[in-house]
């Protein structure tokens, strides 16, 4: 009998030693550049040899069901916590909350509105002002330094909206004969780019370019300029999502800034599990990104 219990005793122990690890992961908005990161982030999960088990939860941008979702995956005792934030000036209770509770926590693709991250705490993403720079510079070369841009902001409360912004006002600096005429937010979506197009097309607005926050914004954008017979207005978008390379194919966008969401979901599933293994990693973890264009948008698409 007691050889049978010992034995018994040491299948419970394996059992718990290989216990699957649990990640809760809360998105700002499940549109669709995050889709593809969540994607990736299930996929990179799957891969995973110490077994891990995602839950993911849409806060459809609402910063209360955000937190609520945080609780809920400290109340289940999950080993980490993935967030991308619904609003990036509203993330200091998720970090107190899931510090107080000794949870890893990553925060990926925007980065939360704090000088410096705390211990057991880690961002994964991209530098948004440079991206602003990168697609504007490009937009800028493209017009000859001369003539009428249009900007259609990302989600007002979302700080990437602000960060790539400034970083085509950057460029801006260089350039005194480009002139803002428009500037209105599209809160990221593709209806709306093409809304608000469509208002400044019946204004009578002479537009040479659009610098839109996102890749989805411009296609609208872009839809509505083809409608209205202007395809001659550049359109600069940033993501560099499928949909953002195949625009560029058909040439509805003239440029994007590649953000790799499959290198980035599965950086951040990655860096989750070497915080719950006690890996020294601390503040930011930044990715590289590249101009897409027509010349070279095909290195980007993904079989």
């Amino acid at each position: 009998m007691k050889r049978v219990l010992l034995g018994a005793c040491a299948l419970v122990m394996s059992m718990a030693a290989h216990a699957e690890l649990r990640i809760g992961v809360t998105v700002g908005n499940l549109d669709n550049y995050i889709s593809y990161l969540v994607g990736a982030m299930q996929d990179q999960a799957k891969k995973s040899p110490d077994g891990v088990r995602l839950q993911v939860e849409d806060s459809a941008s609402d910063v209360g069901r955000q937190l609520s979702q945080v609780e809920s995956f400290i109340n289940q005792k999950v080993d980490a916590i993935i967030v991308n934030p619904a609003d990036t000036a509203a993330t200091q209770r998720i970090t107190a909350k899931v510090r107080e509770a000794g949870i890893a926590l990553v925060y990926v693709n925007s980065r939360p509105e704090v000088d410096t991250l705390p211990e057991g705490v880690v961002f994964v993403g991209t530098d948004e002002r440079a991206i602003g720079r990168m697609q504007m510079q490009y937009l800028a070369e493209k017009m000859n330094g001369k003539g009428n841009l249009a900007i259609i902001l990302g989600r007002l409360a979302h700080s990437d909206t602000r960060k790539r912004t400034d970083g085509v006002k950057d460029v801006l600096g260089q350039f005194p004969d480009i002139k803002v005429v428009e500037q209105q937010s599209g809160d990221w979506q593709r209806d709306q780019g093409m809304n608000i197009m469509n208002s400044w097309v019946v204004s009578g607005e002479k537009i040479d370019a659009v610098a839109s926050n996102n890749d989805e914004m411009g296609i609208g954008a872009a839809m509505a300029l083809k409608s209205a017979g202007q395809s001659n207005v550049l359109v600069g978008g940033i993501d560099g999502t499928p949909d953002g390379l195949m625009a560029i194919k058909s040439k509805m966008l003239t440029v994007s800034v590649f953000r790799d969401p499959v290198a980035m979901g599965a950086k951040a599933v990655d860096t989750a599990l070497a915080l719950v293994n006690k890996q020294p990693i601390q503040g930011d973890v930044w990715l590289p990104t590249q101009l897409v264009t027509a010349e070279n948008y095909q290195q980007f698409v993904r079989p």
